[in-house]
């Protein structure tokens, strides 16, 4: 028993390092797809969420998250970390397939990420004062007392809705946030100007493109990490499912850009990528490898129509995270329902009453912490600012500065 709790537990170990490595993999992909005046902005926002997300989760996520026996939609099993200990040494049994300490860690780099979806959106023109303190609230008390509605055993959990790896749970809760950020905080300068939707070229795609395989190799532990143990069948189908979805994301996103815009467009490319990885995530151990193309390559159609449908509503989305992490967070949630080993009509409204209630606190949580905040300190830049780039005027310096003139 002992040594398999070992073997499992170096497992998720590992995992965890994976999904740490993640958030390089966010930082270069949001800084290749923006301007270069806003770089060093964007990497201070990454840094700030995986330090202060972790603090946060210690503090109070974790336990909200995984209250124990509660009512089913808020829990709190108190502040800081306790190890459970039987005659003052570590309970070995508190899980067969992790330690406790594992166990929380784990889970704290999930709930950094949710907030590294909406840094992205927001780029170029968000005070980075505002943002910090949303990712405290968001972070620290809407994203585990969500997380509690399933992973912690909640309401939802119970009427039996299914997200293995947080097509919901981490990349919509990101995503809804991400969403009612850029309604309120408004295009960039020049965006949408007589009419027409202006381009911003990122100012790196060889960054952006690292940052997606990054993610990519990322999502091994993601999703490989959310057995929660090494079982070496489900684990080795689950990254089988997991890269035929990228695979397959990549590929039919490309096409179908190709088709519409009549060139090879690299950053549709990368988000198909993403989104065939972000649509597999609720249901990657329920599929077989034909249900995960099919899943993949569906989010990679949804990642060129998500982003046309988004600039059509006069939104800024510099990333794309609401493409890539909503509407596919939604759309892998919903294929739980229709293909693999769970698909079912019962299972499938169970699905669409899963993704309905996470809207509802997403939507509402997010609002709240925004536009307060909007009314009170504001939270976009001045035009000045803006113009001229975040990083001189809320850093004092340049991301580039020994290679020559500063870009804009």
């Amino acid at each position: 028993m002992e040594g398999l709790l070992t073997v499992n537990n170096v497992w998720m170990m590992i995992c965890t390092g994976l999904v740490f490595f993640m958030h390089l993999g966010f930082a270069f992909l949001e800084i290749g797809l923006t301007r270069q005046k806003n770089t060093i902005n964007i990497l201070f926002k990454n840094i700030f969420i995986i330090t202060m997300g972790l603090l946060l989760y210690c503090l109070l996520g974790f336990n909200l998250m995984y209250p124990g026996e509660f009512n089913g939609f808020i829990g709190f099993a108190g502040f800081g970390l306790s190890s459970p200990l039987v005659d003052g040494s570590l309970d070995l049994a508190y899980s067969e397939g992790y330690t406790y300490w594992t166990d929380f860690l784990f889970q704290g780099m999930f709930a950094a990420t949710a907030a590294t979806i909406v840094s992205g959106a927001v780029a170029e023109r968000m005070k980075l004062s505002a943002f910090m303190i949303f990712v405290l609230i968001y972070v620290g008390l809407v994203y585990p007392i969500a997380g509690s509605w399933k992973w912690g055993g909640g309401f939802l959990d119970e009427m039996g809705f299914y997200d293995f790896a947080g097509s919901t749970l981490v990349h919509s809760v990101g995503g809804w946030a991400a969403l009612v950020a850029i309604w309120l905080l408004g295009a960039r300068i020049g965006k949408f100007k007589d009419g027409k939707i202006g381009v911003f070229p990122g100012h790196s795609m060889p960054f952006a493109t690292a940052g997606v395989l990054i993610l990519w190799l990322g999502w091994f532990g993601f999703n490989g990490g959310s057995v929660l143990s090494a079982d070496p069948e489900l684990t080795s189908l689950t990254l089988v499912t997991t890269c035929l979805a990228a695979a397959a994301g990549g590929v039919a996103s490309f096409i179908f850009s190709t088709m519409m815009y009549k060139n090879y467009d690299i950053t549709m490319f990368l988000n198909g990528i993403l989104g065939g990885l972000v649509g597999i995530t609720a249901g990657a151990d329920q599929m077989s490898p034909t249900d995960a193309v099919l899943i993949g390559a569906i989010a990679g159609v949804i990642i060129v129509l998500g982003v046309a449908l988004i600039d059509k509503m006069r939104l800024d989305d510099p990333v794309g995270a609401v493409a890539v992490h909503l509407i596919c967070g939604i759309w892998g949630t919903l294929a739980v329902g229709i293909f693999g080993n769970l698909a079912s009509f019962d299972q499938f409204i169970t699905q669409l009453i899963g993704v309905g209630c996470y809207a509802a606190i997403c939507i509402v949580g997010a609002f709240l912490i925004f536009y307060i905040m909007k009314v009170t300190i504001g939270i976009r830049v001045s035009k000045v600012e803006e113009t001229e780039g975040l990083d001189q005027h809320e850093h004092g310096m340049d991301a580039y500065a020994d290679f020559g003139l500063r870009q804009h």
